[in-house]
């Protein structure tokens, strides 16, 4: 898989993160892959998905199969 630079995109936190510095996920759109990080690490390491396994995964997390 080919490396995506990061250092300018823009990251947005997922709508059920909250404010009180609980499990924040941050995505970048528009990009050939689907990077994912730690909102409260952001210099940290960012996970990157081909958008059909990333989509796949929000699916499942929506409709219940998959979470806890």
């Amino acid at each position: 898989m080919r490396a995506v630079d990061l250092s300018n995109v823009t990251w947005r936190k997922s709508s059920h993160s909250n404010d009180d510095g609980g499990q924040c996920l941050e995505v970048a759109d528009h990009l050939p892959l689907v990077p994912v990080r730690d909102s409260k690490n952001p210099a940290g390491p960012a996970l990157s998905f081909e958008l059909a396994s990333w989509s796949a995964f929000v699916a499942g997390v929506k409709d219940g199969r998959i979470g806890a």
